[in-house]
């Protein structure tokens, strides 16, 4: 049976006909919803259902490649209000970038046209949910942007039933799903009839309902349990921020002439600012806490000055008898870098565990020379402590390490902080761990192995201090085990799909 729809097809019997001005309406309406579906900060999560169902109507109405030219330039469009809503700054390498993930993003669709015609049925209500979960698995490989951009999963970071689906498949079972509901639906359009194509809608909708009430489960009958530990996430006050920035502003010279010679002010304000960090820090440790959390870029000093600051930081972990976790942005006149981002975690006897450098600088933004990707872990009375920088956080197979706590030091900016510590929920729900956020001018969070927030605060509103309570043990996940599993299968079944239709050489309605 072919279960194409195409303008110009009539018949009682045969697939509804779909007219121009309906395709172009179907067009304008998924690129609408796509607006509401990028991971910003307008999103609406019921959109993330909607504008897939849309955009396959017209991808399966009309010319395979020119169908396939439009929305990319669609999802382009997409892709580029993400930039504009979330504040990245635009570039030629964040431009060209967003275009490239649109091509990608717009391969399920055109693999959908193209095979539609040529399988059987329940293979060709399969072809657009595995080439979309194996489209955003190719993202993470093949480009530097990760998870940031393209993951369907970041817009239901609020579904926390659904979002347990992750901890089995990772971030794609989401994507997965979501695709599979608009091929379902537009196979129940296109029959025009309700015998023929139940069994495939009962078939999405029971997988569905059992993912969302499996996760219901996990939540009610399986939280997170035993004993917690106080954590405080710390940045400096914002005034002494302003007024680092302001000597930044008077640097002459470049990133070598602020090395070379820094203005006279600079050093003062790097003081105040670490000092106030400091204080903070024995102020927490005072409250109760026994971990404590830095920013990333919390304190930032020149390469002369980094022993004397880590000397500092070391001490006052000694002092307050707690695990420190440090982020310092190391000025230095090698080019093309010029400089460091680093992070330390210090633990109650002043003992460095570790020194991470971020290993996904920010693509057209951050010139640091990448770290080795090795996340570092350490066994603590409080669990096994791990430890990646902010952007580090979109990479699911940086991020798949065993541990019972993820710190992430992180800096955002008003725009993009809010969503970008949601996003991180998707993480720690799918390695089984807790994970504590804190974000220099952005939104601080904690949550736990399921997604839960412990804890969350906005630089911008509130004291620059987060305070959790979070468990010490976090659990093992499928996820956490097999990996990506799940998207290699996907990826497989494409293949499989392709040089199934190939055989069958059924040609393709236009």
């Amino acid at each position: 049976m072919n279960t194409t729809s195409t303008a110009g097809r009539t018949g009682r019997d045969g697939p509804r006909t779909t007219s121009a001005r309906a395709r172009w309406t179907l067009l304008l309406l998924g690129a609408a919803a796509h607006l509401l579906a990028v991971g910003g900060r307008w999103d609406i999560a019921a959109a993330a259902w909607l504008f897939p169902a849309l955009l396959l109507r017209f991808a399966r109405t009309g010319r395979p490649w020119t169908g396939a030219l439009v929305l990319w330039a669609a999802n382009s469009v997409a892709a580029v209000f993400w930039v504009a809503e979330s504040a990245v700054g635009f570039n030629p390498v964040v431009l060209l970038g967003m275009i490239g993930l649109a091509a990608l993003l717009t391969l399920p669709f055109l693999l959908d046209r193209l095979l539609i015609g040529r399988l059987r049925p329940w293979a060709a209500l399969l072809t657009f949910p595995a080439a979309t979960a194996g489209a955003e698995f190719l993202i993470t490989l093949l480009s530097p942007f990760g998870t940031v951009y393209g993951s369907l999963a970041a817009t239901q970071t609020g579904a926390l039933p659904l979002l347990q689906l992750v901890s089995v498949t990772g971030s794609y079972g989401i994507g997965f799903l979501i695709a599979w509901c608009a091929s379902t639906l537009n196979h129940l359009w296109e029959t025009a009839s309700w015998v023929t194509a139940r069994r495939a809608v009962f078939t999405c909708a029971a997988v569905l309902l059992a993912v969302v009430l499996a996760g219901g489960a996990r939540l009610a009958l399986a939280p997170p349990t035993g004993p917690t530990v106080r954590i405080a996430g710390v940045t400096a006050d914002a005034a002494l921020v302003r007024a680092q920035k302001a000597q930044y502003a008077r640097a002459t010279g470049g990133p070598t002439g602020l090395v070379a010679h820094p203005p006279l002010g600079l050093r003062p304000a790097q003081r105040a600012v670490l000092d106030g960090l400091l204080a903070a820090t024995r102020r927490e440790a005072a409250a109760g806490a026994k971990i404590v959390v830095w920013p990333e870029e919390g304190a930032r000093v020149l390469a002369a000055d980094e022993p004397a600051a880590l000397a500092a930081a070391r001490e006052e972990a000694r002092r307050s008898r707690i695990y420190l976790e440090v982020g310092l942005r190391v000025h230095t006149a090698q080019a093309p870098s010029y400089g460091r981002n680093e992070a330390f975690l210090i633990d109650p006897r002043g003992t460095v565990h570790w020194t991470y450098q971020k290993a996904h600088p920010i693509p057209g933004s951050e010139t640091y020379t990448p770290g080795d990707g090795r996340v570092p872990t350490a066994a603590t009375p409080y669990g096994r402590i791990a430890n990646v920088i902010c952007y580090d956080a979109d990479f699911p197979g940086l991020m798949r390490v065993p541990a019972d706590l993820m710190l992430v030091p992180a800096h955002d900016w008003p725009e993009f902080g809010r969503v970008h510590t949601a996003k991180a929920a998707v993480r720690a729900v799918e390695s089984g761990y807790a994970l504590f956020r804190q974000d220099a001018e952005g939104v601080s969070a904690a949550f736990d192995d399921q997604g839960r927030t412990l804890a969350t605060t906005d630089y911008f509103t509130d004291r620059q201090a987060t305070v959790a309570y979070v468990p010490l043990h976090g659990t093992t996940t499928v996820y956490g085990r097999i990996g990506d599993t799940f998207a290699w299968l996907c990826l497989v079944a494409v293949g499989a799909l392709v040089a199934g239709a190939l055989i069958r050489r059924r040609p393709s309605a236009s």
